[in-house]
């Protein structure tokens, strides 16, 4: 009996002790820990959630979409509450014909828990399929709370193929990583927001939203591009793609009064929407590049234009004056010949361009100088990029007199020795549409609803002196001129056509070539510049054939769209 109440006594003493430590370990928890405790608790059921800020659209010049974004929600997994709840390879089960996927894909997003909490199953989902993930069970249990959403955005491009290379395109993070996308990511991004959620312990739910940080939305851009002209531009570039195989085409619409562009195109196309799909890393990294801003090229005879207009300007020559042109001419061993062979003939100014003579081009640059030469290409605005908002722009090479060789002034004023851009040509032939005010070219109308600034323009050459480029230039699409087969009946049209050699391997080659072709309507007063350069077409190689019929096509369309009179009553002020 006294055995028994000993162990009775150490019972009971062992009992208090315990009873002791639990009530210590109470005191301790209610006192010392009641902060640190009620904070863990509070923080099982709120959570700060990130609310995504939508980007801003872009439209062109009459709101038609060319960008927008889309609200889309990430599935994620909990894989620590997935390991509590029950079977992963149920969930997986269920889950991947939702998401069209395969099994093995989500079961290793539920049961990887190297990031905690968070583990992505999907990306970018529709909300309606995103719901009826959350909405499964398995078992009888449902999956929400193991498998829960977060609200994202998709940029979408509705029009795809056209203006990709202008657009760019974001990355995962939806960050701006090329074209206007990445130029004016900043304006476009908006600043995304923070919400509050309390969620009910017992059941998971959400029992109250609040917003931390309101959302800042994107701005929108509003283009100059007008979306019928685009698309008509595009399929005329993919017709000469088709016909001609070139390494690559580009053609800018712009109105020279302003400097707008009104459609800029660029075939290789390239989807908006998959920028990388289906071709190897090297056609698509080609593909992509807007190549109006960054492709550059020995302009060939589309510069005479140039040449001409300096020496018209300072008073060397008239549209008239009249040059003896010998079949060719020897610089230091280096025979210059016209692209048909001639006996002498005489030629005027106007018919030397009419025929783009890279002898008399020579002629009127011999009359220039080295120095005045140099200062009229300057003028001009090459050698400098443009200013246009576009990224990628390069700015060409231009020579200084110090630099040239002796035959420089042999070459250099029908277009060959320097290297200019598409977007830098079809600037200088605006000024000379525009009674000679050389202005700087844009793309973006507005950011945010705000008009952008436009840029005043600068007096390069007289009124009288571009009027007399027109007019002689009207000869370039007139019967025996080089792109006649580009004319409109009706049409007062004036241009140049250019084809120049390509430099492979620092000799110029006899069968690979750029071919051109700037022109303008109506001449007299033109309201539409249109510029198309054409990289290494096959078949045909002459600016006129290859990319004059382009340049009708898209002026034939743009005319009666535009509302524009092809043919006003004008003066002609040169032969």
């Amino acid at each position: 009996m006294r055995v028994i109440d000993r162990r009775v006594g150490w019972l009971f003493l062992i009992f208090l002790v315990l009873l002791g430590i639990g009530l210590t370990r109470a005191l301790w928890l209610g006192t010392v820990r009641s902060g640190s405790l009620r904070q863990a608790a509070f923080a099982e059921q709120v959570h700060t959630e990130k609310v995504p800020a939508g980007r801003g659209e872009i439209t062109d010049s009459g709101g038609v979409p060319f960008a927008l974004s889309e609200p889309v929600d990430d599935v994620i997994a909990d894989p620590l509450l997935v390991r509590r709840d029950g079977d992963a390879e149920a969930m997986a089960r269920a889950i991947a014909p939702v998401l069209n996927m395969s099994q093995s894909s989500v079961m290793s997003a539920l049961t990887d828990s190297t990031r905690g909490g968070y583990s992505p199953i999907a990306t970018q989902v529709a909300p309606s399929v995103a719901q009826k993930v959350v909405a499964l069970s398995v078992g009888g249990t449902p999956i929400d709370g193991a498998v829960y959403t977060e609200p994202d955005t998709k940029r979408v491009y509705p029009r795809s193929w056209e203006l990709s290379q202008v657009l760019g395109f974001v990355n995962h993070e939806g960050v701006g990583a090329a074209g206007l996308e990445s130029y004016y990511n900043s304006a476009l991004s908006g600043t995304d927001g923070e919400r509050r959620v309390i969620d009910n312990p017992s059941t998971g739910k959400p029992i109250s939203i609040q917003t931390v940080k309101p959302v800042t939305p994107g701005k929108s851009l509003r283009l100059t591009i007008s979306a019928p002209l685009q698309s008509e531009v595009e399929q005329v570039l993919a017709g000469v793609g088709e016909q001609y195989s070139p390494k690559m085409v580009t053609a800018i619409v712009m109105k020279p009064q302003t400097g707008a562009i009104l459609a800029l195109g660029n075939w290789p196309r390239v989807n908006a929407n998959d920028p990388y799909a289906g071709a190897s890393s090297a056609v698509i990294d080609n593909a992509i590049q807007d190549h109006a801003v960054s492709f550059t090229y020995e302009p060939g005879s589309t510069f005479k234009a140039i040449t001409v207009a300096g020496a018209l300007q300072d008073g060397l020559i008239t549209p008239s004056t009249s040059f003896d042109v010998p079949p060719y001419l020897t610089a230091y061993g280096t025979e210059i010949h016209d692209a048909e062979a001639h006996g002498y003939e005489n030629l005027t100014t106007a018919q030397i361009l009419k025929v783009s003579s890279n002898i008399g081009a020579d002629l009127i640059g011999q009359r220039l100088g080295p120095d005045r030469f140099n200062h009229w290409v300057h003028r001009f605005g090459l050698g400098k990029g443009t200013g246009v908002d576009l990224p990628g722009e390069d700015a060409g090479t231009i020579l200084s007199p110090s630099q040239y060789s002796g035959t420089s002034m042999y070459n250099l004023p029908f277009g060959q020795g320097e290297s200019v851009t598409p977007i830098q040509m079809a600037t200088a032939y605006s000024a000379i549409a525009n009674g000679g005010i050389l202005r700087t070219p844009h793309i973006v109308q507005s950011v945010g609803g705000r008009a952008q600034p436009l840029p005043r323009g600068h007096r390069i050459i007289s009124t009288t002196t571009a009027a007399q480029l027109r007019d002689m230039m009207r000869g370039v699409l007139a019967d025996g001129g080089t792109a006649s087969d580009a004319a409109i009946p009706g049409y007062d049209l004036a241009g140049k056509t250019g084809t120049a050699n390509v430099v492979v391997n620092g000799r110029y080659s006899d069968s690979e070539y750029v071919a051109s072709f700037i022109g303008m309507v109506p001449a007299s007063d033109p309201k539409l510049v249109v510029a198309i350069v054409v990289d290494e077409p096959h078949g045909n190689i002459y600016g006129g054939s290859v990319a004059g019929p382009a340049f009708q096509k898209i002026v034939g369309w743009a005319v009666p769209y535009f509302g524009i009179d092809p043919n006003p009553a004008h003066v002609h002020t040169g032969s």
